[in-house]
């Protein structure tokens, strides 16, 4: 097992497990999105228009793209940033035959309707892929990202688009670049005063994060993982001990956190892996420290708690105003039912002899503690779910005991 380890010593064990099992992320892998700093949000007197951001919008999409694309494949919620992207890439490219594509999760919140109508409305041809066992993919999905994720719907994406073209375009990025998180905006803002100090302000904005963690958090880990809250609260103190505004300083963590490590990572891999050209324009390097640097207030409306104004604005331009939902959920997966329905009966088989749980990583009576209680919250079923991740990857990279291709019986 040691010598095992050895292989992994880089990428430090027990940060990879402690970090991604409380933020969902580790920030000490490698991204592909730029590092931004309190001084890249600091905003300047230069009014953003519309029309500066529609320009590097398709300025991006015409330098990606052209008409020898005879098929382009979109990853279509029916939300505002994937349709925006989608009315953008039929303006410029009239010709093109656009696949969009959707999920459509079992006994979920369905919003695949709503993403049909926008495809309609643009002119693309909609598939609907209905996913029943999530996690059933998890091997393939860890294999290929190299990382602990149990959120992986995006391998259902991708393999599908890579059957259809060899490009696939998304509205990545929209919700970190463009403020669209205004339920954590607002619980933050109600969580905080002026004098705050930075440690409160960390403590608040994990709160609008609570799924990401479980409130007795330190009894989850072993004494392998050598796990404390004074090791997250460092990862974030940069983004919460600066100058910044309060709104600001989320707008930099939220950047440098999910986006960076995980969103960005996961999907880039399975993208990279299915033979895809990604095309994200919503995270295009003009616009990153054009939107970084603008006024909050044209990002986000705390009077009305509407976020993404410039987006909803150019959005407007192409006539979807009644077809866009004013509460879009995106690819929403039923956490509860998917545990009861599947992910009780697979945990048990990988855990009963858990080697993160031998090895000192995962606290056995934590485990044992919720594994077999039947009225779970989603919260503890997010943390038993990324448990469950943590032993696959373990299985593949650390003890290499697991063929990623292998199926989970």
């Amino acid at each position: 097992m040691d010598l095992a380890e050895e292989n992994y010593n880089n990428l430090k064990i027990s940060d990879i497990i402690s970090n991604i099992l409380t933020l969902r992320y580790n920030p000490s892998q490698n991204s592909s999105i730029p590092e931004l700093t309190w001084k890249d949000f600091t905003p300047n007197n230069n009014k953003i228009s519309e029309e500066i951001i529609e320009k590097k919008i398709e300025n991006y999409l015409q330098q990606n793209l052209d008409d020898s694309n005879s098929t382009i494949s979109i990853s279509l919620s029916g939300g505002i940033d994937s349709s925006l992207v989608l009315g953008y890439i039929r303006k410029l490219f009239p010709n093109v035959t656009i696949k969009a594509v959707s999920i459509k999760f079992s006994e979920s919140i369905d919003e695949t309707q709503d993403a049909k109508k926008i495809a309609e409305h643009f002119g693309a041809e909609h598939d609907i892929l209905e996913v029943d066992n999530y996690l059933e993919i998890l091997p393939s999905a860890i294999g290929i990202t190299k990382m602990p994720f149990w959120d992986n719907h995006w391998y259902f994406i991708s393999k599908f688009a890579s059957k259809k073209s060899k490009i696939l375009a998304s509205g990545d990025g929209g919700d970190e670049v463009f403020g669209g998180y205004t339920f954590r905006y607002e619980k933050f803002l109600s969580q905080i005063h002026p004098n705050s100090t930075p440690i409160e302000k960390i403590k608040a904005y994990l709160n609008c994060h609570e799924r990401d963690w479980v409130i007795d958090q330190n009894d989850v880990f072993g004494n392998k993982s050598n796990f404390s809250w004074d090791k997250i609260y460092s990862i974030l103190l940069p983004f919460f001990d600066n100058p910044l505004n309060p709104l600001g300083q989320v707008f930099l963590a939220d950047y440098n956190g999910k986006l960076r490590y995980n969103f960005s990572h996961v999907n880039s891999s399975l993208n990279n892996h299915f033979g895809l050209k990604s095309i994200s324009p919503l995270l295009s390097n003009d616009l990153i420290p054009l939107l970084s640097h603008c006024d909050y207030q044209s990002k986000y409306d705390k009077s009305q708690n509407i976020g993404k104004i410039h987006l909803r604005k150019l959005l407007d331009n192409f006539g979807t105003n009644n077809l866009i939902s004013k509460t879009k959920l995106g690819f929403s997966v039923n956490t509860l039912n998917l545990w009861k329905n599947y992910g009780k009966k697979i945990f048990d088989y990988y855990l009963e002899n858990g080697n993160v749980i031998k090895d000192g990583w995962i606290n056995q009576q934590w485990v044992s503690k919720y594994s077999n209680k039947t009225d779970l919250d989603i919260r503890h079923v997010n943390k038993l779910l990324g448990i469950l991740a943590l032993e696959i990857w373990y299985r593949i990279f650390i003890t290499k005991e697991m063929n990623p291709n292998s199926k989970l019986f």
